[in-house]
């Protein structure tokens, strides 16, 4: 009897231990693994490891950010700024004129020359992406002009290890940039998380949308995206003048940005002119409000005669396709309708983002919403 159970004992211990040696041999092999990652049969990355980001967009480190992802970006382009871990990582990508100090007038210039001549406006240090080991690139092919081109970032990137997956946000509507969201969610396998951003940034946007359809006035509001040659806005920039209660005659809706006759514009009749320059802070674009004063006819547009010209941070806003983006939607509903929206409008000074400019004397301050888009 004793013999059955030592016998007993020992078989079970044997298929214990002869477990455990095929779950040690599986883990060594994983471990060993060159990229430590692979495929399955439905091509879904499966990590071991925590999932190395590079992002060469504001916007996708935004989005990365409020993801919940900060610690896997593991370099940015050289305009990310947000958020602020965001300007703690190596730089990958380069720009000659970035901060130089150019008026729009010659920023224009270089750049249409740099396109012409060089295809592109941007450089990116591929020794250095090289030694970060990507899995994931963020990039976009919605403008040679916001970014390095998908063309370039997909074709360096066969050359890297793995190869990493190159990932594509190009939104031109607000539906689009949600999608993004999760494009870059569903990439790093944390659907959830996006599925509870988005719910918040919606509610947000249908606050605003719900308001303003009681609303029979919509306001003439020209969203001007470059000051020298004139740019009227694009993509989402029309849509967004629309949900906060406005209209945008000059706008293109989903569709790229456009230069326009300055004629044009007087034309229109824009009872609010929005200054929204493209990568422009307040402070850079107040410059340019400077140029826009001398333009002819300027003090015959009705909204320089009623004082509501506003210069805002398009560059952390209204020009950057992130979480952010509903902000820009409630500050442009504080603009157009303040008395409605007055949650959105603020005396303080703690949170800049849009100047109201009237000859340059009043500066009344407008914020969004305190609303966090980060999940909990």
């Amino acid at each position: 009897m004793a013999q059955n159970f030592f016998r007993s004992t020992w078989r079970c211990f044997n298929r214990t231990s002869q477990s455990a040696c095929k779950l040690h041999s599986c883990w060594h092999a994983a471990v060993h693994c060159e990229s430590s990652l692979h495929y399955s049969e439905s091509y879904r990355r499966v990590s071991l490891r925590p999932m190395r980001i590079i992002s060469l967009l504001p916007a996708a480190t935004e989005i990365a950010g409020a993801l919940g992802l900060t610690e896997q970006v593991v370099g940015v382009s050289h305009e990310c700024d947000f958020p602020e871990e965001a300007n703690e990582r190596p730089r990958v990508t380069h720009c000659p004129i970035h901060n130089a100090g150019l008026t729009s007038h010659e920023v224009d210039a270089w750049v249409r020359r740099a396109l012409r001549e060089n295809g592109t406006i941007y450089s990116i240090d591929e020794a250095l992406l090289r030694d970060l080991r990507p899995d994931v690139i963020l990039t976009q092919k919605l403008c040679d002009v916001c970014a390095v081109g998908y063309g370039t970032v997909a074709k360096l990137a066969q050359t890297l290890p793995g190869p990493p997956r190159v990932v594509n946000l190009e939104p031109t509507s607000l539906a689009d940039i949600f999608d993004d969201i999760r494009r870059v969610a569903e990439t790093c396998d944390i659907p959830e998380r996006a599925q509870k951003l988005i719910r918040n940034l919606s509610e947000r946007v249908e606050n605003v949308r719900e308001r303003t359809a009681r609303i029979r006035e919509r306001r003439r509001c020209f969203l001007m995206e470059w000051v020298d040659p004139p740019f009227c806005s694009g993509h989402w920039g029309p849509e967004l003048v629309e949900i906060a209660g406005g209209h945008d005659p000059l706008g293109r809706k989903h569709q790229p940005s456009a230069e326009v006759e300055w004629q044009h514009v007087l034309d229109a009749c824009p009872e609010v002119i929005v200054l929204a320059l493209c990568g422009y802070d307040i402070s850079r674009a107040r410059c340019d409000y400077e140029l826009l004063v001398k333009f002819p006819g300027f003090d015959s547009i009705p909204a320089v005669r009623s004082g509501e010209i506003y210069v805002v941070n398009a560059s952390a806003y209204f020009s950057r396709p992130g979480p952010r983006i509903v902000d820009s939607l409630e500050i442009l509903a504080g603009i157009l309708h303040p008395n409605e929206f007055s949650e959105f409008v603020s005396r303080g000074s703690d949170d800049l983002r849009v100047v109201c400019m009237s000859q340059g004397a009043r500066t009344e301050l407008y914020r969004g919403s305190k609303a966090d888009s980060r999940p909990a």
